[in-house]
């Protein structure tokens, strides 16, 4: 069974950015999706179930942190592993984030290969 990705950005040259960084996975596998905002990726989220989140806080719509929160508190998707991505790098804004059950708070501007290390630990891919 294959595994997915999902990546949830409202700005395009993120989310190709990180595709282009977790393309090599697309070898041993692995699915992407993406979505410019909250509610789409609420959609794919209920049709696809995503086994790894890569998801953006500041969007329109829906916020990142709302996202969160709806996928591990009201859908109930415990298992799927979320990471939030957001230029906020506070501790405040971490532990928000980790309240509404973020599995990882990365801040901006990301090490593209500290997204593709953990991808591949969440995925098990060695």
């Amino acid at each position: 069974m294959s595994q997915k990705i999902l990546i949830v950005d409202d700005e395009a040259h993120i989310r190709m950015l990180i595709e282009q960084t977790l393309e090599e996975l697309e070898d041993e596998g692995v699915e992407f999706f993406t979505a410019e905002n909250g509610e789409m990726a609420l959609e794919v989220i209920g049709a696809e179930k995503p086994d790894l989140i890569f998801l953006d806080v500041m969007m329109p719509k829906l916020n990142g942190m709302e996202v969160c929160r709806r996928v591990k508190q009201e859908m109930g998707f415990k298992d799927i592993y979320i990471v939030l991505l957001t230029a906020k790098g506070q501790e405040s804004d971490r532990q928000k984030g980790l309240d509404v059950g973020a599995d990882v708070y990365m801040t901006k501007p990301f090490d593209p290969e500290l997204l593709l290390e953990k991808a591949r630990e969440v995925l098990e891919l060695t």
